[in-house]
């Protein structure tokens, strides 16, 4: 592959946004620096891999309506203003999720005023964004893995229905902007039966949903292939766009496949589960790109279902999953090393024909 010279990066000519121009969005995760363009030439790189962007964190509710009166839109405008000057499709990332609650949310004792909350932040938030940002994600992660609703502040004071209410919110706040549910393992039987069940109910009642969003958080022991195929399958026959959302495969050791262990042992220490503190062997970098190479033969395959394929994260030492089961791992999940550097799954990835 050709160098292109931009001073700090190596930046190849092949880039993912130009070589699935026909097939789907490609997307990134974006941080706080990112979004400020605090590094000219590493806005460089991400406006030339990818066309569309999601938020990291900064319009999560703790972040973006921290009080009740109080809402922090800096950041999230910057972040607008970035996709609509690179003519990104920009997605909003999140409404209403369980997590990352402001703590003014957390105590809210009645139903009426969890409902105001509710109202007035998809009010507010999506409808300052309304024709500018592309897609929402409407609600985030309120299933269980067996496909029934997962108990949080939203469920236990306004019962199931609060899901509807949600979209119908988003929907009036911004109404030509795509509505989204977003879930991880929601490509598993049961946990996809429950969204199924989901969106029929919804539309049953009148609710516009648009698309679903299926995280892909996965290993490098393999993404579950047949499962996300049926998934694609059972999902568009529903009529709902398809997003993978927060695309990546981790390169280490889950402590929660250890048989019979505590999760909450100390592991930071454990050079069992942080096995690459000094870079990934080759013969590892060969089993993340077949990996790679297999999902995006798949979703190829599906490209007239699938919407947007989106990373979570631009490269290697900015993924959460160097924090995440255990702080202070190296984790190797993305595309892309540390130095911005195309790894062998992008070379994989690149070289598959994207029409048939």
């Amino acid at each position: 592959m050709t160098v292109l010279g931009i001073t700090g990066f190596i930046i190849y000519d092949a880039s993912l946004k130009n070589h699935f121009k026909n097939a789907f969005f490609i997307g990134a995760a974006l941080n706080a620096s990112e979004i400020e363009e605090k590094n000219p030439t590493e806005s460089s790189f991400i406006t030339a891999q990818f066309n569309s962007i999601t938020p990291e964190n900064i319009m999560k509710c703790e972040v973006i309506h921290p009080g009740w009166n109080e809402y922090h839109f800096d950041l999230a405008d910057k972040y607008v203003d970035y996709g609509m000057k690179h003519q990104m499709f920009i997605v909003g990332h999140t409404l209403i999720w369980h997590s990352q609650l402001s703590a003014f949310v957390k105590n809210i004792k009645s139903r009426d005023s969890l409902l105001l909350f509710m109202t007035n932040h998809i009010n507010t938030v999506a409808g300052r964004y309304s024709g500018k940002v592309n897609s929402w994600d409407v609600v985030n992660e309120a299933l269980n893995e067996d496909g029934t609703l997962r108990h949080s502040v939203f469920l236990e004071k306004l019962g199931e229905d609060y899901i509807r209410r949600a979209f119908e919110l988003a929907a009036k706040a911004a109404p030509n902007t795509e509505l989204y549910y977003n879930d991880y393992n929601i490509e598993q039987p049961k946990k996809r039966a429950g969204v199924v069940a989901l969106v029929k109910k919804l539309r049953a009642g009148g609710t516009r949903i648009d698309g679903i969003g299926i995280q892909g958080h996965w290993s490098i022991q393999g993404p579950p292939l047949k499962d996300i195929e049926n998934s694609i399958l059972e999902y568009s026959a529903l009529g709902l766009k398809i997003s993978f959302t927060e695309l990546d495969l981790t390169c280490l050791p889950n402590p929660w496949d250890l048989k019979g262990s505590d999760v909450n042992q100390n592991f930071e220490g454990s050079p069992f589960m942080n096995p690459y503190p000094n870079g990934l062997p080759d013969s590892m970098q060969i089993k993340l790109a077949g990996c790679y190479e297999d999902l995006f033969k798949l979703l190829i395959k599906y490209r007239d279902k699938i919407e947007r394929v989106t990373f979570w994260g631009v490269n290697d030492g900015q993924s959460w999953l160097n924090n995440w089961p255990i702080k202070g791992r190296t984790n190797y999940p993305l595309l892309f090393d540390r130095n911005f550097k195309p790894k062998p799954a992008f070379e994989k990835v690149i070289e598959l024909k994207t029409t048939q």
